[in-house]
């Protein structure tokens, strides 16, 4: 569904993703991890065509980005940064209706076909008991729900979300990607999340892209990427990792320093 081929992107000088090249299958859930700096939140933004690589081509099915609009790319992928800010005081209908832009043309107005979609994302994330609450007095939890729902009113194939469970205690961040698993597995929408949470990373996703420098250091099912010598070598730090005694999966330990 995604295919990159030896995607390299540079800001100034230095390059921040170099030679990237996999393919994202539709229906897929993609966890983007790796080290501050390691181009996690770049490669986001290169597959939405927010950043066109220097170098290298992708592919959104068999189409390049470089010859589709953003009005096209965003009816196909649609993006959930790790927190959104408006100058305005927008009602949560008016932020979800937001996610309909792709749909109208200059100067159109949200008709009653537009309203229903929105109102089925805001029944889907359980948001539409709170739809004529402002955004700015919504909790973190809430916000992030919003911000999903917004996605879903675009009606897109893939959804992209950046450090989404940032600022969010254990219970919102459970309830949270509990809500994006279920978006995965029975609406089938393709998910790629970029995470500083290696452990969520591990539990949620069905195959990892380690990053170090810009280059894919290791790709794979959790098994295979979350390894003790595969993270201790990219983060240079002493961890330990075992099998989650419920999930099966594989957890990680921090060791502070002196601890054998």
């Amino acid at each position: 569904m995604i295919d990159l081929r030896s995607v390299s992107f540079r800001y100034r000088q230095d390059w921040v993703l170099q030679d990237i090249s996999l393919r994202i299958e539709r229906g897929e859930f993609i966890g983007v991890i790796g080290p501050n700096g390691s181009g996690k939140s770049t490669l986001l933004k290169t597959l939405c065509r927010l950043l066109s690589p220097q170098k290298g081509e992708i592919l959104l099915d068999i189409t390049s980005l470089k010859e589709m609009s953003q009005r096209e790319i965003a009816r196909k992928i649609a993006v959930v940064p790790q927190e959104a800010y408006s100058l305005f005081p927008f009602r949560v209908i008016e932020m979800v209706l937001m996610g309909r832009s792709p749909y109208l043309g200059h100067l159109m107005f949200e008709g009653a076909r537009d309203f229903e979609i929105a109102k089925k994302a805001m029944d889907w994330t359980e948001t539409l008991s709170i739809s004529e609450r402002f955004v700015d007095e919504l909790s973190g939890g809430e916000r992030k729900r919003v911000f999903i729902a917004r996605a879903l009113a675009q009606e897109p194939e893939i959804i992209l979300l950046d450090e989404p469970t940032a600022n969010l205690d254990i219970h919102h961040q459970i309830d949270f990607l509990d809500l994006i698993l279920s978006l995965n597995r029975e609406k089938g929408l393709t998910i790629v999340m970029a995470s500083h949470d290696l452990n969520i990373a591990s539990e949620y996703c069905d195959r990892l892209i380690l990053l170090r420098g810009g280059r894919i250091y290791k790709i794979g099912p959790p098994r295979e990427v979350i390894t003790r010598e595969n993270i201790e070598e990219v983060y240079g730090c002493r961890v330990w990792v075992d099998e989650n005694p419920v999930s099966g999966m594989p957890r990680i330990s921090l060791l502070r320093k002196g601890v054998d």
